[in-house]
């Protein structure tokens, strides 16, 4: 639940959206629930067995173990947490350009959203 108060707050408490993940307990679970509640959060969930319906999220894990994981030895949680995020915060959401995105990284496209 921490992960998702992080995120929103980062985000400027955003409004009117929804939140799409599987069916795993940590987002079926009641506080998790009530939490999104208390935000307004549209919850969604994929079918189950069916990762397709959030190819997005199955995508970005397949590079992030591709691009990241998979390429080192980590030899504490602590490295390991840094190099997460060293991934998804300057490499990833900043200079990574993705295709479904008109060739923009993440955070080039949410800044032309908001312009707009």
């Amino acid at each position: 639940m921490s992960t998702f108060n992080n995120a929103y707050n980062k985000r400027n408490s955003p409004t009117g959206f929804m939140f799409h993940t599987d069916r795993g307990t940590q987002y079926t679970a009641v506080p998790f629930r009530k939490l999104l509640d208390k935000f307004n959060v549209v919850q969604s969930f994929s079918k189950k067995g069916y990762p397709f319906d959030n190819a997005c999220c199955e995508s970005f894990f397949k590079y992030l173990k591709k691009e990241e994981c998979n390429r080192k030895n980590y030899h504490s949680i602590r490295e390991l947490k840094l190099s997460l995020f060293e991934y998804i915060e300057v490499f990833y959401n900043l200079k990574r350009s993705h295709y479904s995105l008109g060739l923009m990284a993440s955070n080039e496209k949410e800044l032309v959203f908001y312009e707009h």
